[in-house]
């Protein structure tokens, strides 16, 4: 496979050691909440030589990028997550012959993703400058604003892989947690007055009690808050929903009876999680920055796009629209509904098959484990047999409502956008699991053991 050649590359990348023994809860929080203070203060770290007149052109997609625009985190996870976007295709379409079940097959996947998202910083740092979407004060800057978009993604990269071995969770999925945070609540409740409406403050909150107090009362300044709060609730519903399949768990005597415990192997309705929506997002981002790149050289196969926003073309179709344009456009609105499910089911797909969460390594698991379904004979077979009936069909349904929960959620101008929201809430519930796991196992050490820690 081409990819060995890659190999001495590896060596040569600085890496984030794993630690050698074994972490405590503790050291796990430390580590965790120092990468976070880091990352919030690379977002308040502005680039130098940047244009006022520079215009967002992710906006919409700004919380699920994980990054702060005119920071040098503008361009975020974007990086990291296209090299995942690349990488994810073409295993799943058998370009590349890996099996991620296997520690060096896995290990060459990971040393790949980080090279790639190291190619992607470069290449869409140079889209952001040279297509004008970074405006720099003066054209001398160019080459200093990339540089520094550089500098800040490739902190990005190395934060997460410190996250992702000494820490809780993935950085990828802390960093959009926090942003997304952050927004809900400076949207809320901040007392600061409005820089487009004087005499306003920009809070939802405030703003609210405000109007009261000048004896006109608009109760629809809260609707973006309400509209979080509803996206919120419907997340969590979703993230609690399981399917329970009853197993047992014991030895076999000679007369063929089980003797053990008998418990319930519960299988979320959310089955691949909310990475789907994170790949296909990083997937319209990129669409837009492709689109840049044909317009500069003279092929504008992709659409137009003028002052970093797309104006015709796909670029247009893709681009996350505004409720106003379920009246005015509903063909756009139609075009890109159907994209986003329809890549949130694919790349849904894509995560289980990847990560050995599929029928057949879920019954191999639970074969080896000595776990079987009541009522049925105890064989590997039996356990993929059942294991089909289910895990397809949650995979495809959980993508769909991920994929509509997240296109319906973004039209409702929810704080901190609707695709945020979503994912924070898949992600601060994971992080929870994980850290009340970790915390019973600090309690009761011989857990460790019974699961393999």
């Amino acid at each position: 496979m081409f990819l060995e050649y890659f190999k001495p590359l590896f060596s040569i990348l600085p890496e984030v050691k794993a630690p050698i023994h074994k972490q405590d809860f503790k050291e796990k929080l430390k580590w965790t909440a120092i990468i976070l203070v880091l990352y919030f203060f690379l977002t308040q770290i502005p680039l130098y030589g940047l244009s006022d007149q520079a215009v967002d052109q992710f906006a919409a997609l700004r919380a699920v990028m994980a990054g702060n625009f005119g920071s040098i985190l503008t361009l975020g996870i974007g990086p990291i997550v296209t090299s995942s976007i690349v990488l994810q295709l073409l295993v799943g379409a058998k370009i590349l012959k890996l099996d991620l079940s296997k520690h060096e097959d896995k290990a060459l996947f990971q040393g790949t993703q980080k090279v790639l998202a190291i190619v992607m910083t470069v290449f869409e740092a140079g889209v952001l400058v040279f297509t004008g979407s970074l405006i720099p004060i003066d054209s001398s800057f160019l080459v200093i604003l990339m540089i520094q978009l550089i500098i800040g993604a490739i902190l990005i990269i190395f934060l997460d892989e410190v996250v992702s071995k000494w820490g809780f969770g993935s950085g990828v999925g802390l960093f959009i947690a926090a942003g997304v945070s952050q927004n809900i609540i400076v949207g809320a409740f901040n007392f600061l007055p409005s820089p487009t409406q004087p005499g306003v403050l920009s809070g939802m909150i405030p703003a609210f009690i405000q109007s009261i107090a000048n004896g006109s009362p608009n109760p629809m300044i809260l609707g973006p808050l309400i509209a979080t709060i509803a996206v919120f609730l419907v997340a969590v519903y979703g993230e609690s929903m399981r399917v329970e399949i009853p197993i047992s768990h014991g030895q076999v005597k000679r007369h063929g009876r089980i003797r053990g415990s008998v418990g319930k192997y519960p299988l979320k309705f959310i089955y691949a999680s909310n990475m789907p929506v994170i790949l296909t997002s990083a997937l319209l981002v990129n669409v837009s920055l492709i689109a840049s790149v044909f317009q500069r050289i003279g092929f504008p196969i992709l659409g137009e796009v003028d002052q970093g926003r797309a104006i015709s073309g796909l670029a247009y179709f893709l681009t996350t629209p505004a409720a106003s344009e379920l009246f005015t456009y509903p063909l756009k609105v139609l075009v890109y509904a159907i994209f986003f499910i329809g890549f949130c089911i694919l790349f849904a797909w894509l995560w289980v098959e990847m990560s050995g969460l599929n029928a057949k390594e879920v019954s191999k698991q639970l074969h080896s484990s000595g776990i079987q379904i009541p009522g049925f004979r105890s064989s590997k077979q039996q356990l993929d047999k059942i294991m089909k009936k289910y895990i397809p069909a949650l995979t495809v349904l959980g993508g769909v409502f991920v994929g509509l929960l997240a296109f319906g959620a973004d039209l409702t101008s929810a704080l901190g956008g609707g695709t945020g929201v979503l994912l924070t809430v898949g992600i601060v519930y994971k992080l929870y699991e994980e850290i009340a796991q970790e915390q019973l196992m600090d309690m009761h050490p011989m857990l460790r053991k019974f699961l393999g820690e």
